[in-house]
């Protein structure tokens, strides 16, 4: 039986109506997915896949083979699903990571590796860090909208201050130090939520304020302050000076640096304070004049003697100032090595507590100077061209507040290039927010410009 046009129209116009409603379902699937990925990437690095544990424990610090087998799986199915989710839509904003100074920085730590004092030991651990920092480099272009960025970044930063106040509630022995914890007793009190240290609770909770802050900027009036303030007074509770000092010092910092015009000025602004605070802490140790002129400051700027750890390291970078001893391969086993007459203590350091200075000891000089170039110098620049753009709102504050928080944490404690580090990853994610917001209209588009 013949059918009229009118028919074949209406069959044509419901078979179009069907493939779209199927094309829209299969794209919010897809889209579902990666904010998914997005999701449990700041849920795994934030709480990890083994919250709270137990201090009181003398196996606390052992390593268990299954636990790292794992964390090892979870990080590398999430950074290969990451990479086949943004290959298929973002490829111009992937070109843009393949730069000269990038392939240098990942030359240099594959020929440390091959040249390191524990070979083994770096190339398991940079494994971990190679899927931990792709993930933090494309979380920013996985959500498909600024939106859904902004949700999955404030639905996994109010799931942690939640699940680390019930710890604190329901659990204090696993979320607060106490008097018998087998490492560091005198911390008794202090809180630390689901991690293993308060000086991994303070900057993480340090982060989350500028995240409730930016949320609350862009018209999210309930979760931003909520993150904000639980955030901010967790913060309080762990007894982390140095976090708790950068966290208004390091945001008035980048409030000026926002409203400075000038590249140059930013420089100064961002720079000076930065070389300054290196120069009374490590430099102290280089430096009799230094020294000297420390000793006169109200404020204690070794951090409880740290300097006996630093003159460690120094003299560890002299050993082999170029190659450096082996990434992620030095402080596992110091003990035999020669120190100071008085502190011995310091071979049982389980770092410099300084990030450049650890690169130092770690990567050589060489790959210091290259980390400094990609993760420091570099940024600052994008943010730059982001805000002659037109590009750098909120998002671009909140990127710029996190890394110059990091840049200022690291004169006090080690978390650059540190693989499972949460500091790490979302210094990481500023990092490549800024290099994105500097060559595409926007994060939800990425756009190359024409």
């Amino acid at each position: 039986m013949n059918r009229s046009a009118a028919d074949i129209t209406d069959l044509d116009t419901r078979s179009l109506a069907r493939a779209l409603r199927d094309g829209l379902a299969e794209l919010n699937a897809v889209q579902a997915a990666r904010c998914l990925v997005a999701v449990a990437a700041l849920l795994l690095v934030l709480v990890t896949l083994d919250p709270f544990p137990d201090l009181r424990n003398p196996d606390v610090t052992a390593v268990v083979g299954g636990r790292m087998a794992l964390t090892y799986v979870a990080w590398g199915l999430l950074a290969a699903v990451a990479v086949l989710l943004v290959a298929t839509t973002d490829a111009p904003a992937l070109k843009t990571l393949v730069t000269p100074l990038h392939l240098c920085l990942v030359g240099w730590l594959v020929i440390n590796i091959a040249l390191s004092e524990s070979r083994g030991v770096s190339i398991q651990r940079f494994v971990l860090a190679a899927s931990i920092t792709s993930l933090a480099v494309l979380l920013p272009l996985l959500p498909p909208t600024q939106r859904s960025f902004n949700w999955c970044l404030g639905g996994a930063a109010l799931v942690l201050p939640a699940l680390c106040y019930l710890g604190v509630f329901l659990a204090p022995h696993y979320s607060i130090h106490t008097a018998l914890d087998i490492g560091e007793p005198q911390l008794a009190g202090d809180w630390r939520g689901s991690f293993g240290h308060k000086n991994i609770a303070s900057p993480v909770m340090t982060i989350l304020v500028y995240v409730g802050i930016y949320l609350t900027a862009v018209g999210s009036f309930v979760m931003g302050p909520a993150i904000a303030a639980l955030a901010g007074i967790f913060l309080i509770f762990t007894g982390g000076k140095t976090s708790s000092v950068l966290c208004l010092a390091v945001y008035a910092l980048a409030s000026l640096v926002y409203v400075t015009p000038s590249l140059w000025l930013k420089r100064i602004i961002c720079f000076v304070p930065l070389i300054v605070m290196n120069l009374l802490t490590v430099g102290s140790v280089l430096s009799p004049t230094l020294g000297a002129m420390t000793r006169l400051l109200p404020l204690d700027p070794t951090f409880t003697g740290r300097s006996a750890i630093w003159e460690f390291a120094l003299a560890a970078v002299a050993e082999k100032p170029i190659i450096g001893h082996g990434y992620a391969a030095f402080w596992d086993n110091v003990t035999a090595r020669q120190t100071a007459q008085g502190a011995e203590w310091a071979t049982s350091a389980a770092h410099s507590h300084n990030s450049y200075l650890d690169l130092a000891v770690t990567i050589g000089l060489p790959g210091l100077l290259l980390v400094i170039l990609v993760f420091v110098l570099a940024p600052l620049g994008n943010f730059q061209s982001a805000q002659t753009h037109s590009r750098s709102g909120a998002l671009g504050k909140l990127f710029l507040t996190i890394w110059l928080f990091g840049l200022y944490y690291g004169a006090t404690e080690t978390f650059l290039l540190e693989r499972q580090n949460p500091i790490w990853f979302m210094f990481a994610l500023a990092v490549a927010g800024l290099h994105f917001l500097a060559r595409f209209q926007c994060v939800e588009q990425m756009k190359p410009e024409r």
